[in-house]
This record gives C-alpha cells, structure tokens and sequence, in this order.
C-alpha cells in the first residue's frame, strides 16, 4: 500500500472519531454516571430503562422522563417551571419549592398520558414524611425510573430532590433515601419532616423575606421586587403552593399554542442556510466590495 493511500486512511479514521471526541471535551455528561444509567440486565431484552433527567438553569427547571435507544435518547414526557404560572406561581420559579412542583407535574403529566394517573395518585397528604408508591393489585405496577441529576452535585438539600420528591409525591416510583432532603439531621441519622415540609410550601422564603422586610427595607424591595409586584407577601405562600398542587393534579396536560399566521409572516419566519461561495464567488465579491468602496470615496470627495 502506497504511502499516500495510507495518509488518506488515517485522516478518514481521525475524522470518524473527531465529532465523539469534541463532544466528550465539553464535559456536558458524566459517562460513567450515564453507563450505569443506561445499561439494561439483558434477560428484560428490549425493555426502556428510564430516567428522570434534572437540569437546572439560572431561569428555569427542567423535568424529563427519558428512555435510550442506539440512534439516541427519547423524551417520553417533559415540565419546566416556566409553565408554573399556569397553576398560580407567577414569581420564584427556580427555588426548591417551584422545583417540588415542577417534580409533581411531571409525574401527573406522565401517568395521565399513560392512563394510570386514577391509579397511582401519589401521596396527596403533604407532611414532609418519607413516601414511597405501592403496588396497587390487579394493575399495572407504578412506572419505575432512575434519577439523573448530570453533572450537578448531589448535595443535602440541592433542588434536584425538590424534583425527585415532587414526582415520588406525584406517583412515581423512583428509588431514593431520605438523607438528602432539607431536614437530614447528620446526627441523629433521622428526617425532620417539619423542616422538608416549610421547603416544600416555601417557608424558607417567606421567613427569610418578613425578616429582611423588617430589618432592611431597600433591600426588601430590591431582591422581593417581583413578589411586591404580584402582591405577595411573607404570609401568601403556604396558600399559593397548596393551591398551586391542586391546579396541577386536576389538569397537568400540555397544551400546545396555537399560531395562526399569515402567508406572508410564515415566509419570513422561515429560514434557509446559505451555500457556501466557491472560490471565483469570493474573489469576485472582494472585487465588487473594493469597487464600491471606490466609488463611495470618489463621490465624498
């Protein structure tokens, strides 16, 4: 073999490879993590194993019920806290409560779309207290999937398991422990469940907003602007949040928007990718932007 064939072999095989590799250099997975994910015992063949994929933005919550295949992942059900305003939170939509709620959407949403929301209805009693979905007899048994919170940290109390514990509330059965849930007492290896239940109806902020009210009024006003706006206050959120999992249980289906536009509106929203000039296109091109640029001189002059 030529030396020349066997250059032409090698770039082939290094740009077969280069799009996997920039891929993995954005660090935007955990593979090991997603391995063990993904991975299904083969005695259940071509069964989905599913995941609760949790991302966090700096504006947004992001819920997705996810299932692998070869050609790639497929979203079977998704909730954004950007859809809470809906359901009667119009402010807060990234703290651990809306994350609750954006838990619980998720969860009803999915089981009503596979028709098994009247039977596993979760737990409708919001205590704080551990909860876990049981099998219910002579039904399909509770739709099962796995945590995936992707390169964020597992932390007690961070806002992925204000996700995980809406959707466990929900009627989700996804494996978990307690001992990550606002309220783990390290010491006495125990849940408060008081203290899991303020997080959830968002006591935490209401406490923290009446005392920053009363000691520091431009700072109220500054950081609970959106809140003053809407006209909630310290004592408003237990009924907001209660109300809120009521709207979302008795209607957690999507409805898409409907967009009537004209002919002519359709046309500039559409969008087509420019050819790539060719190299006699392009010298052209600079030749025409200098004449111009020519003319343009002579005529100021």
């Amino acid at each position: 073999m030529s030396t020349s064939v066997l250059s032409y072999a090698s770039v082939a095989i290094a740009w077969a490879f280069t799009e996997a590799i920039l891929v993995s250099d954005q660090g935007k997975t955990d593979y090991y993590a997603r391995k063990r994910l993904v991975t299904q015992a083969k005695n259940k063949y071509n069964s989905p194993k599913y995941r609760l994929v949790v991302r966090i933005t700096n504006t947004d919550i992001v819920a997705q019920v996810v299932y692998s295949k070869i050609t790639g992942d497929v979203v079977m059900s998704a909730a954004y806290s950007h859809e809470l305003p809906k359901f009667g939170i119009p402010v807060g939509l990234t703290n651990w409560s809306a994350a609750y709620c954006t838990g619980l959407l998720i969860a009803r949403r999915l089981l009503t779309q596979l028709n098994l929301a009247d039977k596993y209805e979760g737990n409708q009693e919001i205590d704080g207290t551990y909860y876990e979905v049981e099998e219910v007899d002579d039904a399909p048994r509770p739709f099962q999937c796995f945590l995936d919170v992707g390169l964020r940290r597992t932390t007690t109390g961070s806002r992925v398991f204000g996700v995980l514990k809406g959707a466990v509330d929900g009627g989700l059965k996804i494996p978990h422990g307690e001992n990550r849930f606002p309220g783990w007492d390290t010491t006495k290896k125990e849940l408060d469940a008081e203290t899991l239940r303020n997080y959830i109806f968002g006591q935490h902020v209401s406490e923290y907003m009446a005392e920053l009210e009363e000691d520091d009024e431009d700072s109220y006003k500054r950081q609970f602007s959106r809140y003053i706006e809407k006209e909630i206050g310290p004592d408003d959120f237990e009924e907001m949040y209660e109300k809120a999992h009521e709207q979302i249980r008795a209607d957690p289906v999507y409805v898409a928007k409907e967009h009537n536009y004209d002919d002519a509106t359709m046309t500039k929203m559409k969008k087509y990718k420019m050819q790539a000039r060719n190299l006699k296109q392009r010298v052209d091109r600079v030749k025409q932007k200098k004449a111009a640029w020519l003319a343009k001189r002579a005529a100021d002059e």
